[in-house]
């Protein structure tokens, strides 16, 4: 019989948010946001990371800076603290994760790092869940030691459920799920939970009052799979905590991007092309953060006012690590949506992104 393994996975708290409070004391206790100038509410970039207490403002990554600054505003007007706004420090945030994840290797036979902030890895060498419980509070005790910051770590019998669990007591957390109890565990769990299930396979679920893990359950495969095509195979086990998705040594990002919902539908090009700015050099930014040297696929996306969206991309000839590049070759995607090219309707825009591919 083959040995049960145990898989961890650690998530770092608000990671870029706490690195800055760790090396700025006068920020600590105070609602944090990082990310790009607000401009007194006229900035157009997006949060990277809020912290605990910004959250509890309503603001969270990927949230327009403009957005995130009116929900700061609006706590000053009832009298709470204002968030305090700074811009990311990529080379800081890279340096830490480093050493976090050598800690990770001490203890474990393979890490699998799966961004700058997060890693699964396996315990099964422990062979006991107690015994893999001790490694993982050893590990938030070296991490908090040695670099004084929190992280949350879950603990299963696959990724899948360790990722889940890890998100279940942020922050600072640890949580065990036995393999055994790994059904019960997600049954009653709101299905976003579920990765791969997102806005629009939920409301899809909703529609049939389908809303917690439990409830997709009594759908059988063959119903997952013609509501979901191949994808339900792969649904039907997960919803059972089931999962033999492999550790990957070797982390490999499949693609780096950024977008933004805009609080209005627009058409107009110059405030597009500032938005379109702003996302590039974010995520350009992230290149060097997330530890690659260049890309050879450049993407937009763009949602219209009524909801259709669609996708264009170009390959390069050759990897490169160029910002002009990628402004001139996102803009270049763009520009047929503004026109009669992609956009005959002249339908106004809702969303727009960029994300860069093939990494090396």
């Amino acid at each position: 019989m083959a040995q049960e393994r145990i898989i961890g996975h650690l998530d770092m708290d608000a990671f870029f948010a706490a690195v800055e409070e760790r090396e700025h004391e006068s920020l600590r206790g105070l609602p944090l946001v990082v990310g790009a100038d607000p401009e007194d509410g006229r900035g157009r970039g997006v949060v990277s990371t809020a912290n605990y207490r910004a959250r509890e403002y309503g603001i969270h990554s990927a949230m327009p800076i403009s957005t995130a600054w009116r929900l700061s505003e609006q706590a000053r007007r009832e009298g709470k603290t204002p968030a305090v706004f700074l811009r990311t420090s990529f080379d800081l945030y890279r340096d830490t994760s480093r050493r976090i994840m050598a800690i990770i290797r001490e203890y474990a036979s393979v890490v699998e790092e799966a961004s700058i902030d997060e890693a699964y890895f396996d315990l099964s060498s422990c062979a006991e869940l107690s015994s893999a419980q001790n490694t993982a509070k050893e590990i938030k005790k070296r991490i908090m030691a040695q670099e004084r910051l929190t992280c949350s770590i879950g603990i299963g019998p696959n990724k899948l459920i360790a990722k889940i669990a890890s998100d279940m007591q942020k922050p600072d957390g640890l949580t065990i799920v036995p393999a055994e109890h790994a059904e019960a565990f997600l049954e009653p769990l709101p299905i976003r939970k579920i990765p791969g299930i997102g806005p629009k396979s939920e409301e899809q679920f909703n529609k049939k009052g389908i809303t917690l893990v439990r409830d997709i359950k009594a759908l059988s495969q063959a119903d997952m799979e013609t509501t979901m095509g191949k994808w339900g195979s792969a649904l039907y086990e997960k919803v059972r905590g089931r999962d033999d998705t492999p550790l990957a040594e070797s982390y490999e990002a499949k693609s780096i991007g950024e977008q933004e919902t805009f609080a209005q539908d627009t058409l107009e090009p110059p405030f597009l092309f500032e938005r379109l700015n702003a996302m590039c050099h974010s995520v350009h930014g992230r290149i060097r953060a997330e530890g690659f040297a260049g890309f050879k696929t450049i993407a937009v996306t763009v949602r219209f006012a009524d909801f259709e969206t669609l996708s264009r991309a170009h390959t390069l000839p050759a990897t490169t690590d160029s910002l002009q590049m990628l402004k001139f070759e996102a803009m270049r995607r763009v520009m047929p949506f503004l026109d009669a090219r992609e956009n005959p309707k002249r339908k106004k825009i809702r969303l727009l992104g960029v994300r860069i591919e093939k990494l090396s």
